[in-house]
């Protein structure tokens, strides 16, 4: 066990002294009457009230003490005095910052003008053992801030302000796609078969089946056999596993939201994309511009757009239509351009779009019509077949969604299940499986229809001005601590 400092060992002390008092330190119940905001914003002096909160300041003056009670809503002062509390030298004599109390007393304003509840009644509700991080400094270390963090919140405001702005982005977005007639579904976590995205999955054992199963990649194979089902329009707001490194734009469990609209394609899917970031980030930011360190970024519609054989060769060069694989390794080398691991044309391509396109696209722009080695879900370009129609939106050099004319035809998709099985033997553990399944489930006809899939994680984080997802996951992915 660690070793307890000495300010714990106090609040250890000051535990055993209340509960030999007889006092009950973790009562189950409070009889709280009122918030500390509804009582702040319908104040009357002279009522009694019970509020209840974390003391977050106490100064003792000789027979009086002022304190800070803060519970979830705000925070209110509190007068103790000698003459109105029996128990007041036991009583202060045990408190830490952090505690938690139950006061029941009267309302009214200090001389300096602070609405104040003066006790008449404390009820212990919550003993704390441990020191908060200071009320002025907070909790500086970042990897510290991640790993508590509910110590970050209740030391940062503005911390607390970011998670119900993402509450705010999640509500957003189901009333969006609500109101465009969108039903919302929920679709298998644990798959037999990870499929719908190109990523290593996390597996695990059902034992009464005695199967492997794996944690989902992507609902996408699923929310697609709904479509074949006759639902139109389907969505799901879930978390996704992909067992992958962490970096700004990435977290081994994320939230993510997919859509599916049948009788549509990828160009009606650019346009509902552009209406959706427009009304959350208005709904956020009251207007459509996303505020960004030394510039802003202006949601006007209609988004630039590119096609991605144009975006990689105005910034690079290079043609990927014409380049051989030789060249196309040369060229990477020479732009320093990590291509460990990446073995096929497919992944060499694509390392270099992400490291020397992607940064630079900022302001929001579509890119769209994707190499067909790239989506293996995405339906062909008709007049030009080594392409697809695939498009993904980038703002502030994040990739926000993805989206397709989903393929629904079942020959082709088998043919690119195999050809992803064949790269997947040469040691490509991304690569996507077969899914017979999900194969005799086109095989009974699926409508032209278009898909969506947006990180909502690096949407928040883009909306919020922030740099990186973990500012806006509660509990990021974390190194285990050493014992």
């Amino acid at each position: 066990m660690t070793r307890r400092s000495d300010q714990e060992q106090l609040r250890w002390q000051r535990r055993a002294n209340l509960i030999k008092a007889g006092i009950d330190v973790y009562p189950a119940r409070t009889n709280r009457t009122t918030t500390a905001a509804d009582l702040l914003s319908n104040w009357r002096d002279n009522q009694t009230v019970t509020i209840a909160g974390r003391i977050r300041s106490f100064r003792l003056q000789g027979g009086s003490a002022f304190l800070h009670l803060a519970d979830e809503t705000a925070k209110l002062q509190v007068f103790f005095q000698k003459k109105n509390l029996s128990a007041f030298t036991d009583l202060t004599g045990q408190i830490d910052l952090g505690d938690f109390l139950e006061v029941t007393g009267t309302t009214f304003v200090t001389k300096r003008g602070e609405k104040t509840v003066d006790a008449t009644t404390v009820v212990w509700l919550a003993k704390a053992l441990r020191p908060l991080p200071s009320e002025w400094h907070g909790l500086e270390d970042v990897e510290l801030r991640y790993r508590y963090r509910e110590l970050d919140l209740l030391s940062h405001q503005d911390v607390k302000r970011t998670f119900i702005d993402r509450a705010r982005i999640f509500s957003a977005v189901h009333e969006f796609l609500r109101q465009r007639g969108f039903l919302e579904v929920e679709t298998p976590v644990l798959q037999p078969i990870p499929g719908g995205a190109s990523a290593k999955p996390f597996i695990t054992h059902h034992h009464a089946v005695d199967a492997d199963m794996y944690l989902r990649v992507a609902p996408e194979l699923y929310l697609k056999r709904l479509i074949v089902a006759g639902l139109g329009r389907v969505y799901e707001i879930g978390r996704n596993f992909r067992n992958e490194g962490m970096d700004r734009d990435h977290n081994p469990e994320f939230s993510e939201m997919e859509c599916y609209a049948a009788f549509t394609d990828y160009r009606w899917m650019m346009k509902l994309v552009e209406d959706l970031i427009i009304h959350v980030t208005t709904v956020i930011h009251g207007q459509a511009e996303i505020p960004w360190p030394n510039k802003k970024i202006r949601l006007q519609k209609p988004f630039a757009r590119m096609t991605y054989r144009q975006a990689v060769r105005e910034e690079t060069g290079i043609d990927v239509d014409t380049i051989d694989d030789k060249k196309l390794r040369s060229a990477a080398t020479k732009m320093k351009t990590d291509l460990k691991g990446k073995d096929n044309r497919a992944q060499m391509i694509d390392e270099i779009f992400k490291t020397h396109v992607r940064p630079k696209m900022i302001q929001p722009i579509f890119i769209h019509d994707y190499p067909i080695e790239l989506s293996p879900l995405a339906k062909k370009i008709f007049s030009n077949p080594q392409y697809t129609e695939r498009f993904q939106l980038f703002i502030a050099g994040t990739e926000l969604c993805n989206a397709f004319s989903e393929l629904n035809d079942p020959v082709d998709q088998r043919q690119r299940f195999e050809a992803q099985e064949n790269m997947r033997a040469k040691g490509d553990d991304e690569a996507q499986r077969i899914d017979e399944t999900f194969l005799r489930s086109l095989e009974y006809g699926m409508p032209p229809t278009s898909g969506l899939g947006v990180g909502i994680d690096r949407l928040v984080a883009v909306i919020l001005g922030k740099k990186t997802i973990k500012e806006v996951i509660l509990f990021p992915t974390m190194k285990p601590e050493s014992p």
